[in-house]
């Protein structure tokens, strides 16, 4: 099979954090919040808090998502609902809800910038290690904002375990963070592969087909379901390559490549409102935005991208 090598392998978006997730230690969340080196990161609904490096502009690299602990809770970060992402060595980083009325204050800071996680990723404007912690960040921060009251009893919940964690002072039911599957899927069969168009991507975009993963069904049956349900397309042998976290709110993207079993397409509109095989030759078009049509593949920080890139050129995306 004949491969069309792109270069190097672009970082994989959001996987990047080294920290330990230190769940043992989550209990010691007080003296942690104490520790002089603490670090945290702001986030305020879809919107996070970088600090800008001196002298290094506006692209790749030039922000920051870390700051000082008594740093963050002077620009408006709260304590009392702050989540432990884990220890760089001993040193503890945390997320801190900022509440969305001080973003307009902080967004006129000239040595602060105001934006979105997707931006932040799609720009690489901070630190793989950075972007992987911001993951979980923006997720957690989520999570607590739709877990205030009690789904048992309806009392005011409050935070235990270093934020992973809420309680009932009533009923006494404990609230975890759960993370929802979604299979992504690339369909293959022979030197093409099935790509499909839904009407909320950007002009010309093409990708995977994707879906969540439903209760007492196996990631396998999965993709086989939701290429049926979307396309029409019968699927084979299920392979899987790799998987991202997708904190929109809280996910996690399982990616595979699928052996197509039929050719003919029937879309679902209410899922897609197109889908086509496309030649590996003409995919690697899209990759590397030379279509003469305009189509375009994701960006690189996406899991889609990566399982687009492995079927052009013929191999797998790195361990993650």
């Amino acid at each position: 099979m004949a491969t069309h090598t792109l270069g190097e392998w672009p970082h994989l978006g959001y996987v990047g954090s080294r920290l330990d997730r230190a769940s043992l230690r989550r209990g010691e969340a007080e003296a942690m919040l104490a520790d002089p080196h603490a670090r945290a990161c702001l986030v305020a609904g879809d919107s996070l808090v970088l600090k800008r490096r001196p002298g290094m502009g506006e692209g790749k690299g030039a922000f920051e998502a870390l700051f000082p602990l008594g740093e963050a809770v002077a620009l408006g970060g709260r304590t009392g609902e702050a989540c432990l992402l884990g220890l760089d060595g001993e040193t503890p980083h945390f997320v801190l809800p900022l509440h969305a009325a001080a973003l307009a204050v902080l967004a006129e800071r000239e040595d602060l910038f105001v934006t979105d996680l997707r931006s932040i990723a799609v720009q690489e404007l901070v630190s793989a290690d950075e972007i992987g912690q911001l993951a979980t960040a923006k997720a957690m921060i989520a999570w607590h904002a739709r877990r205030s009251f009690c789904s048992n009893c309806g009392e005011r919940l409050v935070v235990g375990e270093a934020g992973w964690r809420r309680e009932c002072p009533h009923c006494g039911s404990q609230h975890f963070p759960r993370t929802d599957p979604v299979v992504i899927m690339l369909t293959v069969d022979g030197d093409e592969c099935l790509l499909g168009r839904s009407a909320r991507f950007a002009p010309g975009m093409w990708s995977c087909l994707a879906g969540f993963v439903e209760p007492g069904e196996t990631f396998e049956q999965a993709v086989r379901r939701e290429t049926m349900e979307e396309t029409g397309v019968a699927t084979g042998a299920v392979r899987y390559l790799a998987s991202q976290p997708w904190p929109f709110p809280m996910s996690v993207m399982i990616g595979f490549h699928a052996q197509g079993a039929s050719r003919a397409i029937t879309v679902d509109p209410n899922e897609i409102e197109a889908a086509r095989w496309f030649h590996r030759d003409e995919v690697r078009l899209l990759l590397d935005r030379t279509h003469p049509d305009g189509l375009i593949a994701p960006p690189p920080m996406a899991i889609a991208h990566h399982l687009i890139r492995a079927f052009v050129e013929g191999r797998d995306p790195p361990a993650g």
